[in-house]
């Protein structure tokens, strides 16, 4: 008989645990106390407490190639970054696809889940659930409970002094939606994160000044890389990857990006730099920001001291008076109400897992956090990985480390993000993009090996090497191979070149002739042999 696998959640996460489960036999039922999918994407006018969701305008800052789902690529007509309403989109796309739906229970909220009796010998789950429109409880048993309810739901409200008598308007982002009511208002943002920024972004062009408060500032990076391409395609690379590990014998890489950051502007110059590399901090991505501050639209300031009735102090001294309205882009607390808090208990956003997954001490490892990661890059495909991974450890087909290899990994995992990363509630769950996905499938049993590429479909090999680290990777060996990884991987720039076809231009544009890549095969050998050297 197949497990039953409780999945909390329908949005970025719930969705692929649903068909990564019924891929490996299992039997999910999705609890979702909402009408709908999404999560987070799916933009409602009223915010509602302990639900996200985004802005109105919000764009995504990974590309659709980067962002998909590793069996799914996104239409070629939809836009490199999407607006929310595609992304949307195309998750009820991937549901209706895959047939999804049908095992979601929509407007149920769980309100319990704790280890049943004889969790020590069966690792199974006692999950009470709520109907939200009639209030009527229902206690179930699973084998499994996927938690993927994300990390974007509880603000963080910090006490600055003077704030409550503070007479104008105060919200959070959660709470913010469009620029309509902020007009000729003068605005005092705190917070330099992404939510921030778009919002400041956003609101300089209506209101009469907008102020962006910053404790520590931030590195900038844009959406749009070198020649228009997208920029996450263009880091996500192993070469690049490889070629940056030796250049940094004789420079630092921080030095290295700092430096390519800079070029586009100043960030000394525009208030912006803060005292550590760009990679010591959660990246803030917006390719206006430095535009409204040029033309004076959004001034940034430093932390506010206090509050005054009418006004703000900064900590430098200055004071701004007349101030409308305050926007906190304070960020968020997570953690888990309907859980047990002797299976996991989160403090000050500070979790720990095996792989950013499993609870360690945990005698059967039949529960996992799907998507409680900060990556530097997109989640989509991070989530989905862990989905495949979480759904072979429950039919058995993948076998863990013991408890004490678990946590000797845990805490050599949390001292390096300790030693990289400012000290910062938003820096407790980070990981990034390939090196974690790329751990994921190694122990999955679906990473994509460049010498045994190398041997059977050396074009493809090339490919995996020199190209975007796609998800589609994830696909071309292993358990849950697609059939269509490769031809995805071959015609991925197709995709990112479609939608900037909008007007013929009626005349050639010469390029450079393209090399085969078969040339660059010889030197691939060299490389790949070299990667494997260093990264075995």
């Amino acid at each position: 008989m197949a497990k039953k696998v409780a999945v909390i959640g329908a949005g970025a996460s719930g969705l692929p645990a649903i068909k990564c489960c019924v891929d490996e036999g299992l039997q999910p039922v999705c609890f979702e106390r909402t009408d709908h999918i999404g999560g987070l994407w799916y933009y409602t006018e009223e915010p509602t407490d302990g639900q996200s969701c985004v802005m109105k305008s919000t764009v995504i800052n990974t590309s659709k190639e980067m962002m998909c789902y590793s069996d799914y690529p996104i239409p070629k007509e939809y836009p490199n970054f999407m607006h929310n309403k595609h992304v949307l989109q195309y998750f009820n796309l991937y549901a209706e696809k895959f047939d999804l739906k049908k095992y979601i229970r929509f407007k149920t909220e769980v309100v319990n889940v704790k280890k049943s009796e004889d969790f020590k010998t069966s690792g199974k789950w006692s999950v009470t659930t709520r109907d939200v429109t009639t209030g009527r409880t229902e206690d179930h048993v699973f084998d499994a409970v996927m938690l993927c309810t994300g990390h974007h739901a509880d603000k963080n409200v910090p006490d600055f002094p003077g704030l409550q008598d503070f007479q104008g308007k105060v919200i959070h982002t959660h709470d913010y939606r469009k620029p309509q009511g902020y007009e000729d208002k003068q605005v005092v943002i705190i917070g330099i994160g992404n939510s921030g920024v778009d919002s400041a972004v956003e609101l300089s062009r209506v209101a009469s000044q907008v102020f962006l408060s910053t404790r520590r500032g931030a590195w900038i990076f844009n959406r749009v890389g070198d020649k228009g391409q997208p920029g996450d395609m263009l880091f996500s690379n192993r070469a690049t990857r490889v070629i940056l590990k030796l250049l940094s014998f004789f420079q630092s890489t921080d030095e290295m990006f700092a430096k390519k950051l800079n070029e586009r502007f100043d960030h000394a110059k525009y208030s912006l730099q803060p005292n550590f590399p760009p990679f010591s901090s959660h990246p803030t991505i917006n390719d206006d920001l430095p535009n409204r501050i040029i033309c004076g639209s959004i001034k940034i300031k430093p932390n506010v001291k206090k509050f005054t009735k009418t006004g703000v102090e900064f900590e430098d001294g200055a004071f701004e008076d007349d101030i409308d309205a305050v926007i906190l882009a304070t960020g968020y607390r997570f953690g888990f109400p309907f859980l047990d808090k002797s299976v996991i208990d989160v403090i000050n956003n500070k979790i720990e897992l095996y792989k950013s997954m499993f609870p360690p001490d945990l005698e059967n490892k039949t529960l996992a956090c799907i998507g409680f990661i900060q990556p530097l890059g997109a989640i989509m495909p991070i989530s989905e990985q862990q989905c495949r991974l979480f759904a072979r450890v429950v039919k058995g087909d993948v076998t863990l480390p013991s408890k004490e290899e678990m946590w000797t990994e845990v805490r050599m995992k949390l001292d390096a993000l300790h030693k990289k990363y400012v000290e910062s509630p938003r820096h407790t769950i980070q990981v990034d993009y390939l090196n974690y996905m790329d751990e994921l499938s190694k122990l999955n049993g679906n990473f994509p090996y460049l010498g045994k590429l190398l041997l059977k479909d050396p074009k493809l090999a090339a490919s995996v090497f020199f190209g975007p680290v796609t998800p589609y990777q994830y696909r071309v060996m292993g358990p849950g191979k697609w059939q269509g990884a490769r031809e995805a991987i071959f015609t991925q720039m197709e995709r990112v070149d479609y939608p900037f076809a909008t007007r013929p231009l009626g005349f050639k544009i010469e390029k450079d002739q393209k090399k085969s890549i078969w040339k660059y095969c010889f030197y691939f050998l060299i490389l790949a042999l070299l990667v494997q050297f260093i990264f075995r």
